[in-house]
């Protein structure tokens, strides 16, 4: 199988994307995850690679996109880390041009930064994580962004976030800066690997693609806490329901639909009482929100509410 997904691959351009990265395994929960930033476009459609209870790849200076899929699927047949960046590296001509790292869902790492990558180029690994860079301003980027993992508190996304604001803090690319991605994998597989992905984020384009990733960031974990809060909406879990809605409000005050989801959710469940200053924050923030909620009685997702005029009436005007 192994060979035969390398002779599909080996059909593709080797793309030349210089860059800092950082691959890393949460133990406390078992979060698995890449973050990059490159001068170069769509970088996370290209360096990193992750699975949920197989592990992560980052794939980048003169880049062989195959390291990615290829190491997952030896990762996932048994073989460690270091296995199976040998293996690649044995059978790829270009090894010395490539910068590799790899690490699975027990903390198992390799790394490899090639003698021919373009300078300054290096890596480090550590516990739990591996950094590596090339083309940088310095070769200091690598140790920066090492002892900023290390020494951040919060989850993996927020620590591997600290690592690429350490490595331009530190001067980064040569070039400056374009894309940037975040891919953060829970600690084991559900079945649905749509499931399976808690952050899954690109910055395609964009002249600080640093900060652009850590605003999605935030509307990621807002949105997850709109999710939670549905979730215990079904189970008929209020107070855990608006627990979780607020701090999906806290994190993003001024996104109105987050407000008016509530509301909605919160009156189909039985809570019109509680739903309606919703309902008046969502409409203060976004007049049109208004003229969206009549529409949901045609799509039939007001339930008993579409046929009682009163509460109609309150919930329109939010009041």
């Amino acid at each position: 199988m192994f060979i035969l997904i390398s002779m599909i691959l080996a059909q593709e351009a080797i793309r030349p994307v210089n860059t800092y990265s950082i691959v890393a395994y949460d133990e406390v929960n078992g979060e698995i995850g890449v973050a990059v930033q490159s001068h170069w476009f769509s970088v996370g459609a290209v360096v990193p690679w992750v699975e949920s209870g197989v592990g992560a790849v980052a794939t980048q200076s003169l880049v062989d996109i195959s390291y990615g899929p290829l190491g997952l699927a030896m990762m996932r047949a048994g073989k460690t880390p270091q296995q199976a960046l040998e293996g690649l590296l044995a059978s790829d001509p270009g090894s010395g041009l490539r910068q590799v790292a790899m690490i699975d869902v027990k903390g198992n790492l390799a790394a490899h930064t090639g003698e021919l990558c373009i300078a300054e180029a290096g890596h480090r690994t550590g516990k739990n994580y591996s950094v590596q860079a090339n083309i940088m301003v310095k070769d200091t980027v690598w140790a920066a962004m090492g002892d900023a993992f290390e020494h951040t508190d919060g989850d993996l996304a927020e620590r591997m976030l600290a690592a690429l604001d350490a490595a331009q803090a530190e001067g980064g690319d040569l070039r400056g800066m374009q894309s940037a991605a975040l891919l953060v994998a829970k600690a084991k597989p559900s079945g649905f690997p749509w499931k399976d992905r808690i952050f899954d984020l690109r910055v395609e384009d964009h002249p600080q693609p640093l900060k652009e990733l850590r605003r999605l960031v935030k509307v990621a974990r807002a949105y997850h806490y709109m999710d939670r809060g549905d979730e215990h909406i079904g189970k008929g879990e209020t107070a855990e329901a608006m627990e979780a809605y607020g701090s999906a409000m806290e994190i993003m005050p001024e996104q109105a639909e987050i407000a008016f989801w509530t509301a909605v959710t919160m009156a189909t469940s039985g809570q019109l009482e509680a739903s309606i200053p919703y309902f008046a924050k969502a409409y203060q923030k976004d007049p049109n929100l208004k003229t969206l909620l009549p529409r949901l009685v045609k799509s039939g997702l007001l339930g008993s509410l579409a046929n009682d005029a009163e509460a109609m009436l309150r919930m329109s005007q939010g009041k």
